[in-house]
């Protein structure tokens, strides 16, 4: 059987605005507004395929529209959706997002209320599977209890994307409280770094997430690259010069690069090479996931 990654979290209807004149805040601007499927689970997912691998991706959908239009999309693309659940009576998490004319984004809804029902007991009726993966990747939209349990019993090398500085406590409030208290590799944007550590800048922050057992660490910079960090080495590598046309996504297009990067047994820190070669690779496109992402590898 082929190796497969899992990837654990959430999926989303996106409804993006790209704004064509300068933003007034209490005011409508005109722009362009585009819908789509995205999620941060579900871009790393799409990034990874579009890569060559194999993808289980484990979450919920709603059953209104917005989650028939996900399932379908996500099964257009090939994505092993057998790990997932269709929930009647629930509505799909939908992310609005505005993007100002620099293609920065201004403002975000994250309405992912029912990724609550990605349970324990959800993963791990499917934990046998999961754990044949050669590599699990998890957002921090599941519940501290739900990546408690993929800390406590997952086998297979497990990686998490803190998502926001108001969902990224979850991850390290689940390893302080599991049994193994091990973590493969954590990514976190400065931002997210400074709201779970309160250190000032990413070496600090990274040296006390290592200390905490997280094996690898990788802290992006925007535009002044990512820091990256485990117990022997730290390495601040520069981003890609880029033109910027869109921002959203690039942060989960780097993570699946370093998964990516994993699968193929390149050593650390070079991963986070191909994470940068994603990430730049997004930010020229106006979709969430450049689907030619692979001619940047």
């Amino acid at each position: 059987m082929n190796k497969y990654v899992t990837v654990i979290g959430g999926v989303n209807m996106d409804i993006s605005a790209a704004l064509t004149a300068p933003f007034v805040p209490a005011d409508s601007v005109p722009g362009h507004v585009t819908m789509g499927c995205g999620g941060v689970a579900r871009n790393i997912a799409h990034n990874l395929l579009l890569m060559g691998n194999d993808v289980k991706f484990v979450s919920v959908f709603g059953g209104d529209i917005f989650g028939e239009m996900c399932h379908r999309e996500c099964e257009a693309i090939g994505l092993d959706l057998s790990l997932a659940e269709r929930m009647e009576g629930q509505r799909n998490g939908l992310y609005l997002c505005v993007n100002d004319m620099f293609g920065e984004m201004r403002a975000a809804v994250a309405d992912t209320d029912i990724i609550a029902h990605l349970t324990p007991a959800f993963l791990e009726q499917r934990i046998d599977t999961i754990n044949g993966s050669a590599a699990v990747v998890a957002d921090t939209n599941i519940s501290i209890e739900a990546l408690q349990y993929l800390i406590d019993h997952c086998k297979a090398p497990l990686l998490v994307d803190t998502v926001s500085t108001a969902k990224a406590p979850r991850v390290i409030t689940a390893l302080r409280q599991s049994a193994t208290g091990r973590l493969h590799a954590l990514k976190l944007n400065i931002q997210e770094a400074q709201a779970v550590t309160r250190c000032d800048n990413a070496r600090e922050a990274a040296d006390q997430l290592t200390a905490m057992g997280v094996q690898e660490v990788y802290i992006t910079l925007g535009s002044e690259g990512v820091y990256c960090s485990n117990d022997t080495l730290s390495q601040h590598l520069p981003a890609i010069p880029t033109h910027v046309v869109n921002t959203t996504g690039a942060g989960d297009a780097f993570m699946a690069g370093v998964v990516h990067g994993l699968l193929g047994q390149t050593p650390f820190p070079e991963c986070a090479q191909i994470g940068l070669r994603a990430a730049h690779a997004t930010l020229l496109s106006q979709q969430t996931v450049n689907p030619d992402i692979n001619k940047y590898l």
